[in-house]
C-alpha cells in the first residue's frame, strides 16, 4: 500500500515465494500454425485444463507461445520462456520438442535449480529426423541434480523418433524416473481422447 506525504510516496513490498509452473508446447507444422480451425500450440490438448487446475491450487502457471514455432530457432524459444521467472519454486513441463527444449536449456545452465521437471514424450531429434540444429548441445551429466524431482512420461505407442529420444535420455540418465503409459500415443487430445491429464496434475502436485 502506498503511503507518504503530498510529495513523496513509498511502496511496501513483501518478498513471498510463489510456486509457479511453465507449460511448454511442442513443434507445430506451418500448416497447423496457420489453420484457424486449430487452437494455438499453447492452448491445445491438455494445456488449458492443466493451467486451470494449477491456478486453482494457487500455482502461478504460464503457457508460453513461441511465435512462428514451425521455423523458430533456439534463441526465439529461449527468449519466450525467459519472460517467466525460473527459480527453485518452479515446475517445468515440456511436451515433445518442449520437453527436449528443457533438457538443453538446463544443460546449458548447470547452476540453475528448479523444483520439478516433467518431460512429456520428449523429442530431441537424436537420429536427425529433422534437418535442424536445435538440439546441437552436450547434455549435462548432472542434469537430474538440477531439480528436486525429474520425471519422464512415455507411452508404448508413441512415434519411433520419440521412443528413440526416450532411450537416449535413459542411456544418459539411468536414474531418471519414468512413468509408462499404455496407448496414450503422443499425449495429444487425439490419442488420449480427452483434454484432461490427471496423472500429470498429480505428478506436479505431489
Amino acid at each position: 500500500m502506498p503511503f507518504g506525504n503530498r510529495n513523496h510516496f513509498y511502496c511496501v513490498c513483501y518478498d513471498v515465494a510463489v510456486k509457479n509452473a511453465i507449460l511448454l508446447h511442442g513443434l507445430s507444422s506451418k500448416r497447423e500454425y496457420y489453420d484457424l480451425e486449430q487452437p494455438s500450440a499453447s492452448n491445445d490438448h491438455w494445456f488449458p485444463w492443466l493451467q486451470n487446475q494449477l491456478l486453482a491450487k494457487d500455482i502461478q502457471t504460464h503457457t508460453p507461445e513461441v511465435f512462428k514455432v514451425y521455423k523458430a530457432g533456439w534463441d526465439e524459444w529461449a527468449k519466450e520462456v525467459e519472460r517467466c521467472d525460473i527459480n527453485t519454486d518452479t515446475t517445468l513441463v515440456g511436451h515433445s520438442m518442449g520437453g527436449g527444449f528443457w533438457v538443453r536449456y538446463l544443460s546449458e545452465r548447470p547452476k540453475l535449480r528448479v523444483d520439478k521437471v516433467i518431460l512429456i514424450a520428449p523429442w530431441l531429434n537424436v537420429n536427425h529426423e529433422e534437418d535442424i540444429t536445435f538440439f546441437d548441445f552436450k547434455p549435462n551429466p548432472q542434469l537430474l541434480s538440477q531439480a528436486n524431482k525429474f520425471t519422464l512420461f512415455a507411452s508404448d505407442n508413441d512415434h519411433e523418433d520419440v521412443k528413440n529420444s526416450v532411450e537416449f535420455l535413459l542411456s544418459k540418465y539411468p536414474k531418471l524416473k519414468v512413468k509408462n503409459f499404455r496407448s496414450y500415443g503422443h499425449f495429444t487430445i487425439g490419442s488420449m481422447k480427452t483434454n484432461e491429464f490427471p496423472e500429470l496434475l498429480d505428478e506436479i502436485l505431489n
